[in-house]
This record gives structure tokens, sequence and C-alpha cells, in this order.
């Protein structure tokens, strides 16, 4: 059978698909996938399914290269009850701290997935470029990103600035990223005796759906969960089943409202 290569004009199917000529080219000829220690260290089963009351910018309790999955949502630094007043130098300050630290504690091939908003119109902050400037700088390879549109159960947004004129339109967000790394390797290397004991756990239909890079799912009641911003459960869901297996360990330094935990308990997988 012969194979699909990369061509100018694109190709409509990829069998055995060729991507050297791509790779090769002076678009990526600059730039290196970073490696990183493939030593596993074991996880504390004592920290196993518990909520560690400590910063997440010194993770000291967690060994290096024990994690498998970080799912998270960082708090948007706007003031609201659970925030601090930072400046955006000081908010990014914090985040870099935090992934550094995940970076830290994640196994090679290990994965990062945030999630986060831009802020902001006067003017707009790109709170998803920022993060992903820290986290290549820290060190992750990124993957790609995921598109979350939140327009089917958004609420009808006021927001337009100059109605209906193009004196000031605003446009209205409805939509979230979903930003995805990886530590060292893209792929999560298991010999025989872990393919016994971490497996996939995902469908064929939620795996062709879910590698789509737009995903939309309604948005969760801020009022029902108690908290400020809170991500519905499936997000975490298909993060957990698409970008994990059976077994691994999952961490949520941020936590919110706690449902990167509560997915994770729900797909049988254990959570620190």
């Amino acid at each position: 059978m012969k194979g699909t290569k990369t061509s100018s004009f694109g190709t409509k199917g990829r069998v055995a698909h060729d991507s050297s000529k791509f790779y090769n080219s002076k678009l990526y000829k600059e730039i290196k996938n970073n490696n990183s220690d493939i030593i596993v260290n074991e996880f504390p089963n004592e920290l196993l399914n518990t909520i560690i009351a400590s910063s997440c910018e010194n993770m000291k309790d967690i060994p290096n290269n024990s994690l498998h999955l970080m799912i998270t949502s960082p708090p948007y630094n706007v003031s609201k009850e659970y925030d601090n007043d930072l400046s955006l130098n000081e908010y990014l300050n914090l985040l870099k701290n935090c992934f550094a630290e995940t970076y830290r504690v994640l196994v090679d091939g290990g994965r990062a997935c945030i999630n986060i908003a831009n802020i902001g119109r006067k003017p707009y902050i790109p709170l998803s470029d920022y993060v992903s400037k820290i986290m290549i700088e820290i060190g992750f390879n990124m993957r790609g990103e995921i598109i979350w549109n939140k327009s089917a159960g958004a609420g009808i947004s006021t927001a337009w600035g100059s109605f209906q004129s193009a004196s000031n339109p605003i446009l209205r967000d409805v939509h979230e990223y979903i930003l995805i790394f990886s530590k060292g390797n893209y792929k999560r290397e298991r010999d025989k005796e872990e393919k016994e004991l971490r497996k996939d756990n995902i469908t064929k239909e939620e795996f062709i759906e879910w590698t789509k890079s737009v995903w939309t799912m309604n948005t969760e009641s801020a009022k029902r969960i108690g908290h400020p911003a809170p991500f519905p459960e499936e997000l975490p869901n298909r993060l957990i089943k698409l970008f994990s297996f059976t077994n691994d360990i999952v961490i949520d330094p941020f936590m919110g409202s706690g449902t990167t935990a509560i997915a994770a308990i729900n797909i049988i997988s254990k959570i620190r």
C-alpha cells in the first residue's frame, strides 16, 4: 500500500503518511522538542485521593516524575472572592511557578491541560497566549489547543459596545481555550507489565469526536456549584479519557470546585 506525503496542496487522507518534508522545512529547523528525565518515581499511597492543603507553587510532598496528567483552570485574577488582586506580572509569575512545579512532578510523556479564557476589552488580555509562552519557556512541548465552544449555553450577553454601529463594536466571547502540553516525549511509552496495569479507557466514537479541536459543551451553573467559574464535568472527563490510562494519577493544582477530582473518581482514576 502506497502511503501519502505532505504536499503544497494538502492531501485528502493520511495513509502511512510521510510528513518528513514538512518537519524538515525551515519552519521547523529552529524548533527543538524538549526532552526530560525518563525515570519514574512511585507516588506515595497516602496522598492518593487527597487534597493537600498547600501552595501549588511548592508541591514539596510530591516526588519528581510521579504524576501522569494535570488538568486545571487557573483563577482569572479579576478580584473575585477567591482571588488576590494581583498585577498581570504577579499573576503570570504565580502561574509560572505553579506550572514549573507541575513539570517537575509529571512523568516523561505526562500531559498538562489548561482551561483558560482571555479577559478584558480595553485592552483585551490574551491570557492563553501568555500561558502558552510560559509553558514553552518551562520546557513543555505544546501538543495543540482545543476551542471550547460555549455558545449553546452561554446565555445572552449584552456587552456589544456600540450596538449596531461601527463606532466601537465589541466581540462577545463565547469560547474558552484548553491548551495541551507534554513533558518530554509526545508518546507515553508502556512496557508489557504496564500495559496490563494501564489500559485505554476510551471508545472509538469518543476518540474520533474528542480529537477534533472544537468541543461544544454547555457551561456549568456558578450558583449551583457555588464557585465563580466552574467548568462542566464533561470537560475533565474527556481530557482524562483522551490523555491518560486507567490507574494513572491526575492532579489539579488549583482545584476550584473539585470538578477534576469528581470526573476522575467517576471514571475510576486515581487522583491526588
